[in-house]
């Protein structure tokens, strides 16, 4: 938890915040490294093991906005789910400082505060415009990517 929510949540201990009614939010972080921006929210894959979950993270690739519009930078993305549940437990992201990285960290922090499952981000109806982001933004191919890896690692493991 950061210092300004300490300061609302009266508190960076759970049970005061569960006192209190708050839930504990999930820290996302964002550096500028250069001409970078990293980003994560939730779990690592590693974290994940150890809180029982069992993980899966997929890396996957996509443009901040259309290609066809100049400027577009590459977005190389981390997403961590569930296994069983396909619940979202994590969200990783580098590219470019102009790529909008804190945007979609941010993203991803609301999806894991609402419990969504990864597919669900795919349900989220995100701004559009073409010098700006894509019909389906980065963050929603990362969820896509996840979760067509998954359906690919189900059908081999029955053909097993």
């Amino acid at each position: 938890m950061t210092a300004p929510r300490v300061v609302c949540v009266g508190g960076s201990d759970a049970g005061i915040a569960a006192a209190l009614g708050v839930r504990e939010l999930e820290p996302a972080q964002v550096v500028k490294v250069f001409d970078l921006a990293v980003a994560r929210t939730g779990l690592r894959d590693r974290e994940a093991a150890a809180a029982g979950f069992g993980p899966v993270t997929v890396a996957s690739t996509a443009d901040d906005h259309k290609q066809y519009y100049p400027g577009a930078h590459q977005l190389e993305m981390r997403v961590t789910g569930d296994r069983v549940t396909g619940r979202l437990l994590g969200f990783q992201l580098v590219g470019h400082k102009d790529a909008s990285v804190a945007k979609r960290v941010d993203i991803a922090a609301a999806a894991l505060f609402a419990d969504l499952a990864v597919d669900q981000l795919n349900d989220v109806d995100l701004s559009y415009t073409p010098p700006l982001g894509s019909p389906w933004d980065a963050v929603q191919v990362a969820a896509q990517t996840w979760v067509g890896r998954q359906g690919r690692d189900d059908q081999q493991s029955s053909a097993q």
